[in-house]
């Protein structure tokens, strides 16, 4: 039987905060956004002060690290779980200013009505009118500071409320003292646990099933790290992934005078004039990116361990390796953040066609795709105005074999380690040969297409594929579909979907197959109403004879055809009916692939 991996210990409210105070217990989420609502803030002291439990919390001691002359560094514990809880206590009993979503810092005042006979309206999120009625303490914070006295405040609070006995209020104050006494259990983990197991003990623990990350891990231990700087580095990835969703972030960024004046606040500065959204990356996307950049792994648990100074060898944990680990993390994030980098990447991404982020179902396969593109800055075999190329290719064959999903570490492991071995060259040709064959061309791609979601990345990589190719949406020349796609457009049924419920295709999983879909300007789309095929196609084929226009502007049959074609619709599809939508979704769907299959060989 296997001894506990856990020790059980319970403390009171005072000795948690004094441990954080002294940095015993880190709580890496001080550093980020407060996502509590400021009434669970007070519902949570209430239920300490009515004597409710409030849930254990979870520690995870840093292991202790040999140093370099010999001696040994007491690891600090790490708050995995409870940290909102915690926060919130610092909050509305220490007076701690914490962060809301734009990184400005704010105060939660809980305000208390020693008088109240209904508890419900004992505790409340301090307003103007607490503020102005006497029989409300504003804010809970001021009776426990050190230099609060019970006994004048008793004298003041009666002078203004004449009704109240200076007692009455005393043991009222006594009780709201007495929160810091209240006992919370805490679970501390065993430091010699990987990272894998304290995930599944945290889900297991956690009520909600919550996930807990391995970038969540990564970012706690960078957050507990002062020494190497790995509180800053944290700081570059927060402010690094909320400046990428919201530019105008950076006036308040600039108000953080100690990270202003770091190496990082200029780095980053590019980022306030930046409006493009097809790579907003999360911290879990550029830990990954710069972890498998500069320490050719891919599995994130990986360098929770490596910056705890784990010897994968011996198991031991050493000073130095915590060192090396900081100042490879370190050159992979400004590789990241690098302007030119980042730019250049995104301009590969748009010019393979993806030009909006509803294109892009993988993040994971996007943030590999950086990873090359920042591998092959520095291969001396490729050409440099051959890198976005290569880039656009893999990322194309990525997405069309869903190459990053399932279990994405392994697999990027795995494609790392031989593009070390062989050569990128080389082992793309491997990869290509293997999975992009006449057969996934002509049977697997068709099969892919045969499906009603319209995220599904053979349908998005068709969607590229027409924006790459400068190709017109339907019935219209001179408006393309990247135009459709970014600015108004929307996709719509080519048979049209009333059309085909009134003729007894009622399934959604018919009606709405993406072979049934095409881009289509919006007055186009209103022309064509529900009509079979064969009527309003034939509608447009007397506009090529007749030149009068009845929708579109196309006014000439050579025209139309091509157009036909650049949509990968059938030519027959002029003289369709109900009759024959089957054959009509088989035969488009081998277009619709014929098209990719041209695109990814032309890039």
């Amino acid at each position: 039987m296997q001894g506990e991996k856990f020790t059980l210990m319970q403390y009171n409210i005072s000795a948690i905060l004094g441990f954080i105070e002294a940095g015993d217990f880190v709580i890496p989420e001080i550093q980020r956004p407060f996502v509590w609502k400021r009434a669970q803030v007070r519902d949570l002291i209430d239920s300490l002060y009515n004597g409710y439990p409030t849930g254990y919390i979870i520690t995870w001691k840093n292991p202790d690290v040999h140093t370099k002359d010999g001696t040994v560094a007491n690891g600090k514990r790490v708050l995995i779980d409870g940290q909102q809880r915690i926060t919130a206590l610092m909050a509305a009993v220490s007076g701690l200013e914490v962060l809301d979503e734009d990184f400005n810092r704010d105060r939660i005042k809980i305000a208390f009505n020693p008088l109240a006979k209904d508890s419900d309206k004992r505790f409340a999120v301090q307003d103007a009118s607490h503020l102005k009625d006497k029989k409300w303490i504003p804010d809970i914070a001021e009776v426990f500071k050190t230099e609060f006295d019970p006994f004048d405040f008793a004298i003041m609070y009666c002078n203004d409320n004449p009704d109240v006995k200076p007692k009455e209020i005393n043991n009222a104050i006594m009780n709201l003292k007495g929160i810091t006494n209240r006992q919370i259990g805490v679970i501390e983990l065993d430091h010699m646990l990987d990272i894998d197991e304290v995930t599944e003990i945290f889900i297991r623990i956690n009520s909600k099933g919550t996930a807990l990350s391995q970038s969540d891990f990564v970012m706690s231990k960078m957050a507990a790290d002062t020494i190497h700087g790995g509180n800053t580095l944290r700081k570059v990835v927060d402010y690094f992934c909320h400046l990428a969703v919201k530019p105008d972030f950076y006036s308040q960024m600039v108000k953080d005078d100690e990270f202003d004046n770091t190496e990082y606040a200029s780095k980053i500065k590019w980022l306030a004039r930046d409006n493009e959204d097809i790579y907003d990356p999360d911290y879990n996307d550029m830990l990954r990116v710069a972890f498998m950049y500069s320490f050719d792994r891919a599995k994130l648990a990986d360098l929770v361990s490596l910056l705890s100074g784990r010897d994968f060898e011996t198991r031991e944990f050493k000073e130095d390796i915590v060192e090396d680990s900081y100042n490879r993390l370190r050159e992979g994030i400004k590789q990241f953040i690098n302007e030119h980098n980042f730019n250049q990447f995104v301009l590969a991404i748009k010019g393979a066609g993806y030009k909006s982020r509803k294109q892009l179902g993988s993040q994971m396969t996007l943030d590999f795709a950086y990873l090359l593109y920042l591998k092959l800055l520095n291969d001396s075999e490729i050409p440099h105005d051959q890198i976005k190329h290569h880039v656009q290719k893999w990322f194309v064959l990525s997405t069309l074999t869903g190459r990053y999903v399932g279990s994405p570490e392994s697999v990027m492991s795995r494609d790392i380690r031989l593009m070390n071995e062989k050569g990128f060259i080389n082992f793309f040709n491997e990869v290509e040969s293997s999975v992009l064959s006449d057969t996934f061309w002509t049977i697997t791609l068709p099969q892919s297409l045969e499906t009603t979601s319209t995220n599904s990345p053979a349908f998005n990589t068709f969607l590229a594929a027409q924006v790459n190719m400068n190709c017109n949406s339907l019935f219209m020349r001179g408006t393309m579909i990247s135009d459709l796609i970014n600015i108004s457009g929307d996709v719509h049924h080519i048979f049209p979907k009333a059309y085909l419920k009134r003729n007894g295709v009622e399934a959604k999983g018919r009606y709405n197959q993406v072979a049934n879909y095409t881009y289509l300007d919006t007055q186009v789309n209103k022309a064509v109403r529900d009509d079979a095929p064969n009527i309003y196609f034939g509608k447009v084929l007397e506009q090529c004879e007749n030149g009068n226009i009845a929708f579109g502007n196309i006014s000439d049959r050579g025209t139309m055809m091509k157009n036909l074609e650049e949509n990968a619709i059938p030519y027959d599809v002029i003289e369709m009916t109900i009759e024959d939508y089957d054959r009509f979704l088989e035969e488009r769907r081998f277009l619709m692939a014929k098209l990719v299959e041209r695109y990814y060989k032309s890039l």
